[in-house]
């Protein structure tokens, strides 16, 4: 048994090898804190002249089991070759034992840095951790869960959740956030192997549903869709109907009928031109107004198929005259800069300018789900909406949300249509109704997350905090210049808990 003494802290080594050369090897950058002293006493040792230590010198110790070091490990090629940053700088250092590594005096100078390995009888294998980064979900199991937020974003983390409970999730894969934070810190471009893993993810999709990315047959279409940990609305990006050109939407159009076929493809035409090729949104609408201007209709369900075609190819035209390039026809390659463009979101103007409003700091970045879609435009027996089990003013036990009938996410929230009270589903839809009452019974005995707390002048008091903290609320309300003091308030009383 050896030990290392650092300022009072015994780190042993031994049978229960806390202190290990691997340990010590794959710390991360700055793991070491400055020290004033350091003092180490065992069996094996590791011993620097005194008069060759000086002031300012750094010094990396790592230990491990006894043995003599078969040979010196330190040379002056390995000081320099060292990472910025590797080993923090220790003002003294004392070595006592038996058994010595020296480093040459010419080698050791003021502000030197020495590396001081004492090798074990049989050296560690190499560390061959790989870092996961696409995550899949489908109803039943999920890689994922709720407790990895920060990891998979509150949207992904909570898709694989619910998808772990049994619910009807759509299957889908997520890409990490750290995924994102290095495609930032790489020039804004996917990390290495990162593609590979989406294609193996993307594979899990199309094994679950039973159809391909492309395949006019069998197509698939896929929803592109940003989540940070903390929720950021209507800030980052996303593409739906992902994987259409004309052969797809033809074998589509084959399946599910032609209407429903061209108005997604029109749709996709629109999202992707506006999010991934930066084509403004208002040159679709344009296009779109024209047509509904010619054939009399105000509502773009009024149009018929045959019109939605005609309006495809005007919103080809569109990615010519404004970008000077055909829209992009390979599923894959429309995979690969949907998912570019959505990272890109999280360092948009925008977003920065959200985060910087609401104090949101320390987040790595946005995740991306890729998933199935689910279609609500395909005709009056489908529809699109959003949903809070409970009113979330009042806390009343009672659906709280709005639903269209033959419509897209988007048409909910764009103002195009007006949307319908979900209450009334119940008429129309009774079946789809009876199960989503069924799926937020569920959700609510599993998530148990429901929030209780008080809002006004009050709750930003630093009496009030403490006191409500006491009284078992989660949360207190205020105005802005109040926030600060309820902050520092709120943690004085976690001190004082622990």
């Amino acid at each position: 048994m050896s030990s290392l003494f650092v300022k009072g802290v015994i780190l042993k080594s031994g049978d229960h090898e806390v202190c290990s050369y691997e340990r010590l090897k794959q710390r991360r950058k700055g793991d070491i804190c400055r020290l004033p002293y350091m003092k180490w006493s065992g069996r094996g040792n590791l011993s620097v002249p005194r008069r060759e230590l000086r002031l300012g010198a750094s010094v990396k110790a790592v230990l491990n089991p006894v043995s003599p070091p078969p040979a010196a490990t330190t040379t002056k090629k390995r000081l320099k070759q060292r990472r910025k940053g590797d080993i923090c700088r220790l003002p003294y250092m004392k070595w006592s034992g038996r058994g010595n590594l020296s480093v040459p005096r010419r080698e050791l100078r003021l502000g030197a840095s020495v590396k001081a390995v004492l090798n074990p009888v049989s050296p560690p294998p190499a560390a061959t951790t790989t870092k996961k980064r696409v995550f899949t979900f489908g109803k039943g199991k999920s890689e994922g869960n709720k407790g990895m937020k920060s990891l998979l974003g509150g949207k992904g983390a909570n898709l694989a959740e619910m998808a772990s409970i049994g619910l009807s999730v759509p299957p889908g894969l997520t890409i990490s956030t750290e995924a994102c934070n290095e495609y930032v810190q790489g020039g804004k471009k996917l990390p290495s192997g990162l593609w590979d893993e989406i294609l193996e993810g993307l594979q899990y999709v199309q094994t679950e549903i039973g159809a391909s990315l492309g395949d006019p047959t069998k197509p698939l279409l896929l929803s592109v869709r940003s989540g940070a940990a903390i929720s950021m609305p209507g800030m980052m990006d996303t593409v739906l109907n992902l994987g259409l050109n004309d052969e797809v939407v033809a074998g589509l159009a084959g399946k599910s009928g032609a209407r429903f076929a061209y108005d997604s493809y029109r749709r996709f035409l629109d999202m992707f031109g506006n999010v991934v090729m930066d084509i403004p949104h208002a040159l679709f609408e344009e296009r779109l107004g024209q047509l509904k201007a010619e054939r009399g209709v105000h509502l773009d369900t009024d149009l018929t198929a045959a019109d939605l075609k005609d309006l495809v190819e005007q919103y080809k035209k569109v990615y010519v005259e404004y970008k000077g390039e055909k829209f992009p026809t390979d599923p894959k390659k429309q995979l690969e800069l949907a998912v570019n463009a959505v990272f890109d979101s999280w360092d948009s103007p925008r977003a920065n300018k959200y985060r910087s409003i609401n104090q949101i700091t320390g987040l790595k970045g946005t995740a991306v789900n890729i998933q199935c879609m689910v279609f609500g435009n395909m005709g009056d027996t489908s529809g699109t909406g959003v949903l809070f089990t409970r009113n979330p003013s009042t806390g009343e036990n009672k659906l709280y949300g709005e639903f269209l009938i033959n419509a897209q996410g988007e048409d909910v929230v764009a103002g195009i249509r007006t949307p319908q009270d979900i209450v009334t589903m119940k008429n129309c839809m009774p079946e789809a109704y009876k199960e989503l009452v069924e799926n937020c019974e569920i959700l609510e005995r599993h998530y148990k997350d429901m929030m209780v707390g008080i809002c006004g002048e009050h709750g930003g008091e630093p009496s009030s905090v403490a006191f409500f903290d006491g009284a078992g609320l989660d949360y207190v309300s205020c105005s802005p210049f109040r926030v600060p003091i309820a902050r520092l308030a709120a943690a004085q009383v976690a001190v004082q808990a622990s």
